[in-house]
């Protein structure tokens, strides 16, 4: 028996996000503070929010509704698209996916989110932007190795 009074999907793209609702089915809003304060509003009392580990997308209205009281589970988009593709399902829209998400968390037990402080998510963004620089160096290390072993000037 699913303890909140609705569960809902999310699918995150640059732009905007769908959401389906156990009850409410489908909407869309802004993938920005519009759109989050827009939801906000129109989420029923004791919901849970799920959505995918979608990369940077996520990263935002995650804590937005965290920090708002509002109940939020990030899930492995692995586990989603196992999940689909055990459901033979042939559509595969932002729509579809929202729905998708909604029937995971109603079926699953999905992980509660809790939000990183400023300076964690700051940490965050420093080690990944030094785990960028680093392969960086080494993709250049290794073409410059490339080329002196051609002995040829290019």
């Amino acid at each position: 028996m699913n303890k909140y009074n609705e569960t809902f999907g999310v699918d995150i793209s640059k732009d905007v996000f769908d959401v389906h609702g156990s009850k409410e089915g489908h909407n869309q809003y802004k993938n920005d503070e519009s759109g989050f304060k827009k939801l906000l509003r129109e989420l029923p009392d004791n919901s849970l929010v799920v959505m995918e580990a979608t990369g940077y997308y996520h990263y935002r209205l995650a804590p937005f509704l965290y920090k708002n009281g509002v109940i939020v589970s990030v899930v492995n988009p692995l586990s989603i698209k196992r999940f689909i593709q055990m459901k033979l399902a042939k559509v595969k829209t932002d729509k579809s996916d929202a729905k998708a998400i909604c029937e995971y968390a109603l079926i699953n037990e999905v992980p509660l989110y809790n939000s990183l402080t400023d300076t964690q998510s700051e940490c965050l963004q420093l080690f990944r932007l030094l785990d960028t620089y680093l392969k960086q160096r080494t993709a250049t290390k290794n073409k410059m190795h490339g080329e002196e072993v051609l002995g040829l000037p290019s």
